[in-house]
């Protein structure tokens, strides 16, 4: 498959969560989010509020992480993480699941996690993505994670934070789509900085990619 710039800028969350942006470079992201009109805007709460108001009738989302990066906060806390990010503007956000309780085989505490936040956003008619850190994983518990997220209730489920010890692998993309079919989208995140990266994830079965190079590889796509 080949997209144009045009059509692979629908397929991008265009992402700064670094822990130093400062507001010039969250500006900045939202700015070259308008331009090349890049499906969404991934930033860490703070600044939610800001880029929504950035983004206002643009048609471009505003998306936060929640529990980010290593997803072992409270459900209560990622709960209130989510109404709040919700009250701010966030129309998509991406949780991570409680990584220690998958390997452990506790599925029901990471179902019950998954489903408290999918419930708080579904409410507020917004977007689930869950982050199972595929890097910390083995397949096994990759196939588990993912039908955990599925039955959670959740729109997407999401390879990587973007902070572990590595991010999206198509080999991870091929094995989640196996898993959870048509049931719900894939996200894959972190790593992905060419246009011929981008288009392999997706060539994988990948719905949506989360990029901080957006413009590098949309620059990339054939004219």
């Amino acid at each position: 498959m080949k997209l144009s710039c045009n059509q692979l800028a629908k397929y991008l969350d265009h992402t700064m969560l670094k822990p130093e942006a400062t507001a010039a470079m969250i500006d900045q992201t939202a700015f070259e989010a308008i331009k090349y009109q890049i499906a969404s805007v991934c930033i860490n709460p703070y600044w939610v509020k800001r880029v929504h108001q950035k983004l206002s009738e643009t048609g471009i989302n505003t998306c936060t992480v929640i529990g980010f990066p290593l997803g072992a906060t409270s459900t209560a806390s990622k709960v209130l993480e989510s109404r709040q990010a919700i009250k701010d503007g966030a129309d998509e956000l991406d949780m991570v699941i409680n990584i220690g309780e998958l390997k452990a085989k506790h599925d029901d505490a990471v179902v019950a996690d998954i489903k408290a936040v999918a419930d708080e956003v579904h409410h507020a008619h917004r977007i689930l993505k869950v982050i199972i850190e595929t890097a910390l994983l083995t397949d096994e518990e990759k196939d588990r994670a993912c039908q955990l997220v599925v039955a959670g209730q959740a729109d997407f489920v999401k390879t990587s934070t973007g902070f572990s010890t590595s991010g999206a692998q198509v080999a991870d993309v091929e094995l989640m789509r196996q898993t959870v079919g048509d049931a719900i989208k894939i996200k894959a995140a972190g790593g992905i900085h060419s246009y011929e990266e981008a288009m392999a994830m997706i060539d994988a079965g990948a719905d949506r990619l989360g990029v901080s190079a957006s413009v590098k590889i949309l620059n990339g796509a054939p004219k």
